[in-house]
């Protein structure tokens, strides 16, 4: 004997109900798709023309498909010495942003002294003030001070490497700074204190533990400074004199048409760099996730 079962009629949705249900489900992977593409299409545009062929001088327009660029990424005269000044300049910084760096956001984040809210408040001035203001106000200081009678002959050309050098340094400090504090604090002080109070002075507790947990920190401060000293411009084209680094020669190279080793370069650093960001961020993780049982276990 057939069972006639009476099925429920469909509900009805009304078109509101459905935009709000597609936006609330496509609306935000949407928007993060299309800003990602905007981010990344410049560089894929970089990328693309580094195997490009011009017809002419310039690597503007699209010729045909080549890897002679790549055979051959510093075969531009002026190219090598600059790429060469750039990652000097760009290494000497990081080293020492990155040390004077770390030592000021220990001393912020640990200890309590007079001129802290000052010290606090001078460190960001390099990062809100306009590049060209501090290109201008360098340029000057630089200039002045090769009369300085306190400064030895030769110590600083008025304009050069070195001048190019001490201002990447200045601008990048803050960075990392930032950067420092930000790992210090969160930082579990009770490893510290379980370490002394197994025996350990201050200098083994820092090496032993502060350390090893602070050092993603660093690292990632110290590739901010890098990046940020690498492609900086501005600030260079004031301090540079008759220095040429990769940018002030991407600048120069634009009158007579941009080579298309400049593709290459550009690619090289923008792959290494974001190499380099990658296995930070790994690194980061896994001390993290050692706090975590650290933290645990304790």
């Amino acid at each position: 004997m057939a069972v006639m079962t009476a099925t429920a009629p469909p509900e009805h949705v009304s078109f509101g109900t459905r935009v709000h249900r597609f936006a609330d489900k496509w609306l935000l992977p949407i928007y993060v798709a299309g800003v990602t593409l905007y981010l990344i299409l410049p560089v894929a545009v970089m990328i693309l023309f580094s195997f490009n062929d011009p017809a002419g001088r310039s690597n503007l327009q699209w010729g045909e498909f080549s890897i002679a660029a790549w055979l051959d990424p510093l075969g531009r005269p002026g190219l090598p010495e600059a790429v060469r000044n750039s990652l000097v300049v760009a290494f000497v910084a990081t080293i020492f942003a990155t040390i004077l760096g770390t030592l000021i956001a220990l001393a912020l984040v640990r200890y309590d002294f007079r001129g802290r809210g000052t010290t606090n408040i001078l460190i960001f001035l390099p990062m809100s003030t306009p590049e060209i203001v501090l290109g201008a106000s360098l340029l000057t200081t630089f200039i002045a001070s090769v009369d300085l009678p306190f400064i030895p002959d030769g110590l600083v050309y008025p304009l050069s490497i070195v001048t190019i050098i001490l201002a990447h340094i200045m601008f990048c400090i803050s960075f990392v700074v930032v950067t420092v504090k930000a790992r210090l604090q969160g930082f579990p002080r009770h490893l510290e204190e379980a370490a002394m109070d197994l025996g350990a002075n201050e200098w083994t507790t820092f090496w032993k533990v502060t350390f090893p947990l602070i050092l993603p920190g660093i690292a990632a401060a110290g590739l901010l400074a890098f990046s940020l000293s690498i492609d900086d411009y501005v600030i260079t084209s004031f301090t540079a004199g008759q220095t040429q680094t990769f940018p002030l020669y991407i600048y120069g190279s634009q009158l007579r048409g941009i080579p298309v080793q400049v593709n290459v370069v550009g690619t090289i650093i923008f792959v290494v760099a974001v190499g380099f960001v990658l296995l930070t961020t790994l690194w980061q993780r896994r001390v993290a996730g050692q706090d975590y049982r650290a933290s645990t276990a304790a």
